[in-house]
């Protein structure tokens, strides 16, 4: 018998995260390890537990995730994103909490691009008047 699997993609800076719920227990697998062990930091462990809390869905879902790019916050958004579409797929009834709580909104905030004529994205070179 094939079991329930819900799929949501979540971006953020340079990471992409590809989330899957699968009825279970509770726990959360990054990329093969424990998330305690794949993210150092609590403050970013409770960023990826957010959609779950706020939908009180905590120990109703296995979160199996597969996140490439960027570093610990970005890939932790990212995850937080694609938790949070991967839900509203399960349940469409979560949206008004997921939406009030600004889960579903793919933050569009990027690395700004190096110019050309200066040292960093809005870093001039040193000015000399001679």
């Amino acid at each position: 018998m094939a079991q329930v699997q819900y799929y949501g993609t979540g971006r953020r800076k340079s990471s992409v995260a590809r989330v899957r719920l699968v009825p279970g227990d509770g726990r959360i697998v990054i990329n093969g390890r424990d998330i305690a062990e794949y993210i150092p930091f609590e403050a970013l462990r409770e960023v990826v537990k957010q959609p779950l809390a706020a939908t009180e869905t905590v120990g109703r879902y296995d979160v199996l995730v597969n996140v490439n790019g960027g570093g610990y916050t970005g890939q932790a958004g990212a995850i937080r994103h694609g938790i949070a579409r991967a839900l509203l797929q399960a349940d469409p009834e979560f949206r008004p909490s997921l939406k009030s709580a600004g889960l579903l909104t793919r933050d569009a905030r990027m690395k700004e691009r190096k110019k050309y004529g200066l040292k960093g994205a809005r870093r001039a070179p040193q000015f000399s008047k001679r």
